[in-house]
């Protein structure tokens, strides 16, 4: 069922909610919609409450005025699980989703979850000042703050739409059909260019190094052998939260940054394990 629901600053979201049973909430990446969870939703619907979301501007969700940051994102799916009565969920963040929830978890604490599972996002997308070499490719930083920026202003440019699409290449793996490839980048382009670009530059800007050990609750780490996103960022990540789990796809099983759609098989496979586990 698509639902909508309206932000305490006017924005609208747009989000599918099928089955019933415990909350699993599942946060996109940048870019790209809860459409990248149709596999997801249509198998743990069965015994889930399942919430897939667009974030404003993305996906379905018209576009918005304001508000392209990682907080606002985070405060309008806090005020949207308010809004369903949902006082803690499994949370599902791939890419910067997963970014959204260390936000929340920044601001409102750990206990609206109950389980979480992370996929595929580096503790900082950019170098941050002082960081050793170490440190940056622990973090999984991928460049700095003058690449950033050269990149935002591509996505605003004229070839706007072709430096999305070699950003996607990136990202999948060799074997990925054409005809999904071609839809990943269709989902990517419904955002409109200057608000995805301020976007990029407020995601990438962040360090979220310091949150993980706020992080209380059974988590999932999953990574991809072949991702953009380097593997050690996700060992390192699971290192920094205790009791956690790590998952890492390789290249046959889908393993680039988009697993749960490459390989939805062998992705639900392992996120049930997690869930059926104490």
């Amino acid at each position: 069922m698509q639902k909508n629901f309206t932000t305490s600053d006017d924005a609208v979201l747009t989000y599918t909610e099928e089955g019933h049973g415990p909350a699993l909430v599942m946060l996109p990446g940048w870019s790209q919609s809860a459409a990248m969870f149709r596999h997801q939703i249509q198998h743990f619907s069965a015994t889930y409450r399942v919430l897939a979301i667009d974030f404003r501007g993305h996906g379905k969700s018209p576009d918005a005025a304001r508000g392209f940051r990682i907080f606002r994102f985070a405060a309008d799916i806090m005020e949207l699980m308010r809004h369903e009565k949902i006082e803690n969920a499994t949370m599902l963040g791939w890419s910067m989703g997963a970014s959204v929830i260390w936000a929340m978890i920044d601001v409102y604490g750990t206990s609206f979850i109950d389980k979480l599972i992370l996929v595929d996002e580096p503790a900082t997308v950019m170098r941050q000042a002082g960081m050793s070499d170490e440190d940056a490719v622990n973090a999984g930083a991928l460049f700095d703050a003058a690449m950033m920026v050269a990149i935002a202003e591509q996505i605003k440019g004229a070839e706007g739409a072709a430096a999305r699409g070699a950003f996607l290449d990136g990202m999948i793996t060799k074997g990925v059909p054409a005809d999904l490839k071609t839809w990943l980048l269709q989902e990517n382009l419904r955002v409109n260019a200057v608000h995805v670009a301020d976007l990029f530059v407020d995601h990438c800007s962040i360090d979220w190094s310091d949150i993980f050990s706020r992080i209380d609750r059974p988590t999932l780490v999953i990574g991809g052998r072949v991702s953009h996103v380097n593997v050690r960022s996700q060992e390192w990540i699971h290192k920094q939260i205790k009791g956690s789990r790590l998952v890492i796809f390789e290249e046959a099983e889908g393993g680039a940054h988009f697993s749960f759609i490459e390989a939805p098989e062998r992705f639900n496979e392992v996120l049930s394990g997690f869930l059926a586990s104490q």
